[in-house]
């Protein structure tokens, strides 16, 4: 029997023939074995390897877990395949298992399909969007359709249907086929492309001997490699002269030069930063009106996330063109300074002593660098003191350790009993006492 028969012809050839045959148990036997020793080598693998290596632990155990669902129906198929060779030798039919490969290669392209998808839009715990959840629904009817069509036999029939049918495009003449397949060819291509630069990136990433800018920029330039080549191969094999690509780069050379300078400075800029290792993923940093700590440093802009959790997306030329302060650029000491007032009648050294022996029992302040008082300035109510002190971790923000050591400051004060002036005013009043006034203050006084 040719593998060329249709489908349709095997399953009329089953039920004629190897329904009555002993050979149809030995295929149900062979399907039975190939989906249990498929199915459990990959739950086997997967128990393995996600068990010891978390998703962001381990390159390997994380590629087996996700995998998994597609390892499953791919072992099915090559066993099946493996029993498809070997049965005939002992003159077993096979027509039952000819029928069940098609159906479980289906099934690998759905699973594989989805498991790309999910690599390069749903990583680092991201969930799909309702269109990608759609377009996934779609894909799955669009294979089972392919499925039954190839089952039914019409498939050939299809084919020949798209590949007659020519529509005018400018001065050439394409087939419904010829768009098809290129535009497949395209998009497969392409989510290759971004499949592997997504898993690059991950593994980059989790290379501790490289430096975190050097990583991202290795990532960024493999993946924009990896798409450039799918681009080229895609044009290739769909007909396109590459020589259209002058044009093209004339085209954007003109764009650049009309309205995409900021965009094409951002990228530059992007790089630049990761080059220059100005910005590191972590810093905390101050642009413009915005702070935060950088979480992202992308081709074209960087994300920084505040102390209140809100994110900025800060252009990547501000970075490079504007004043950046960076907290933990070679060190990451920060000084803080908080005032406090005391009454002209106390004992300075001793205060100093005491605010400096205050601030230090804050464990915050950093042990290395002992904090600092100092008198500023002879006050209208008070001497007034500064006390400084340094933290290694400004990522943490500055407006809780300042309130831990003011409240360290005003329970040393309170517990020796010095003073903190406030202002103090008195009122004179000039000239006669208004009527109204002197009314009120005689109906206050108590009579004797």
């Amino acid at each position: 029997m040719s593998r060329q028969q249709p489908l349709l012809n095997l399953i009329d050839d089953l039920i004629a023939g190897d329904i009555h045959d002993v050979s149809l148990m030995w295929q149900l036997a062979a399907i039975i074995l190939s989906v249990v020793i498929g199915f459990g080598v990959a739950r086997l693998l997967k128990k393995r390897f996600g068990r010891h290596h978390e998703p962001q632990a381990g390159v390997l155990g994380f590629g087996v877990e996700s995998f998994g669902r597609v390892m499953a129906p791919l072992g099915v198929v090559g066993l099946l395949f493996l029993s498809q060779v070997l049965l005939p030798k002992y003159h077993i039919r096979v027509n039952l298992i000819m029928v069940a490969i098609p159906i479980f290669s289906s099934l690998v392209v759905i699973r594989f399909t989805f498991y790309v998808l999910r690599r390069v839009f749903a990583r680092n715990g991201r969930t799909f969007s309702p269109a990608m959840l759609a377009f996934e629904k779609l894909f799955q009817l669009f294979v089972w359709l392919a499925f039954v069509l190839y089952v039914t036999g019409l498939w050939n029939d299809v084919f020949i249907f798209l590949d007659s049918t020519v529509l005018p495009i400018g001065k050439y003449k394409v087939t419904i086929a010829d768009i098809l397949q290129a535009s497949l060819s395209v998009v497969v291509l392409l989510m290759l492309a971004l499949w592997a630069g997504a898993a690059l990136e991950e593994s980059l990433m989790k290379v501790q001997g490289m430096h975190t800018n050097l990583r991202v920029v290795v990532s960024r330039t493999a993946r924009a490699v990896l798409i450039l080549v799918a681009v080229l191969m895609s044009l290739s094999l769909v007909g396109i002269d590459l020589t259209v690509l002058s044009v093209f780069g004339g085209a954007l050379g003109v764009g650049l030069g009309l309205g995409l300078q900021k965009i094409a400075s951002n990228y530059v800029s992007g790089f630049v930063i990761l080059l220059d290792r100005s910005l590191t993923i972590g810093d905390m940093i101050t642009v413009d009106k915005y702070t935060g700590r950088v979480t992202q440093i992308n081709t074209r802009y960087t994300v920084l996330q505040g102390l209140d959790g809100m994110e900025s997306i800060v252009p990547n030329e501000m970075l490079v063109s504007g004043a950046v302060q960076n907290s933990s650029l070679s060190n990451s000491m920060v000084n803080i300074s908080t005032k406090v007032s005391v009454a002209y009648d106390t004992d300075v050294d001793f205060v100093i002593q005491l605010l400096t022996d205050a601030a230090a029992t804050v464990p915050r302040v950093s042990k290395d660098k002992l904090p600092s008082a100092t008198l500023t300035s002879f006050g209208a109510d008070g001497l007034d003191l500064s006390v400084s002190f340094w933290i290694s971790d400004p990522e943490n923000g500055r407006g809780g350790v300042t309130s831990d050591v003011n409240r360290a400051i005003w329970r040393a004060l309170k517990e020796h009993q010095i003073s903190v002036p406030f202002p103090q005013r008195e009122m004179r009043i000039l000239g006669p006492v208004p009527a109204a006034l002197a009314e009120q203050e005689s109906t206050t006084v108590p009579k004797e």
